[in-house]
């Protein structure tokens, strides 16, 4: 059964990253137009930014600034439907990076292109913790012929530090934390494999050592055919993953059930945050389509670290 919702933006280019500031608006970027966009209630659109490649997620920062996870740049298609989706990189690939947009007057930032001296491919989706640090998914690359692998990464909002903490990972894309904020959740696009990792220190994660065959623990797969893509959690802990080929939100327990799932008529639903005086207003991205969806959820969303809603 399709969900009942109402459309908050249409005729977008890809949206994705949506963040619900306390006007009520909603930032998302359009990765098809390299652009941070912001959506109003009467429905009007305004450009924050032109950042280029390809901005993914987005997250407020504790300066209040917006930090986007920029892919570097994807080579675009239509479906049969007329569609807009993306596969491979662009010819202009301009190499992953982490940047800085001022909402106030649209200026960028690039904090980071490499991490240990290695380039990041495809940073993709971002969650600041309490201290003001942000973890980071790199997808990884996935060409006619080969994978490159991803991981995890964690960085400062100054620019001054950033580290490697889980490697490899295959095509790690939503990254999300429980409302006590000892767990890391991340969801593989590909194996729609949920991931738990345990946080011990900002940055920090209990990692198994070889032999083990994964540092993490196993907490949710798919029993259908479907890819994963971006996390938010709700107020009780459950983690609610947009579901691609399938077009939904699968919502699964902490301790790895399947509570729900809800659907949505594009196949690429994308994204979903909470928002409103209640945490009970979801905004999800249709992006195919290229739509930006509002409804009621069932229960409470848990609010972000920084740039909370008021009460």
């Amino acid at each position: 059964m399709i969900n009942e919702a109402v459309e908050f933006a249409v005729e977008l280019r890809f949206p994705e990253g949506p963040v619900v500031m306390q006007d009520g608006s909603v930032i998302v970027v359009e990765i098809a137009a390299g652009c941070v966009i912001r959506c109003w209630p009467d429905g009007r659109v305004t450009t924050i930014a032109v950042v280029g490649g390809g901005p993914n997620g987005a997250a407020l920062g504790p300066d209040g600034k917006l930090y986007v996870c920029n892919n570097g740049g994807m080579a675009w298609h239509r479906d049969p439907d007329g569609g807009l989706y993306p596969h491979g990189r662009a010819e202009n690939y301009t190499g992953g990076s982490i940047q800085r947009v001022s909402i106030e007057n649209g200026t960028v930032e690039t904090l980071y292109r490499d991490v240990g001296g290695t380039a990041l491919s495809a940073p993709n989706d971002i969650v600041f913790d309490e201290s003001g640090g942000f973890w980071f998914t790199d997808l990884g690359e996935i060409s006619g012929t080969h994978i490159a692998r991803g991981g995890v990464c964690y960085a400062r909002c100054d620019g001054t530090c950033i580290r490697q903490v889980v490697f490899p990972m295959l095509t790690p894309n939503g990254i999300a934390l429980s409302p006590d904020g000892k767990s890391l959740y991340v969801a593989e696009t590909l194996t729609a494999r949920l991931w738990r990792f345990e946080v011990v220190a900002p940055g920090e994660l209990a990692l198994r050592s070889w032999p083990a065959i994964s540092p993490g623990d196993l907490l949710y797969v798919a029993p259908e055919y479907c890819n994963f893509d971006s996390i938010a959690v709700e107020a009780n802990g459950n983690i609610c993953v947009a579901t691609l080929g399938i077009g939904g939100i699968t919502v699964v327990s902490p301790s790895g059930q399947r509570v729900e799932f809800v659907a949505y008529p594009d196949r690429a639903t994308t994204n979903l945050c909470f928002g409103g005086a209640d945490m009970r207003s979801a905004y999800v991205t249709q992006s195919r389509t290229g739509r930006l969806l509002m409804q009621s959820w069932a229960r409470e969303g848990l609010a972000p670290a920084f740039g909370r809603q008021p009460r």
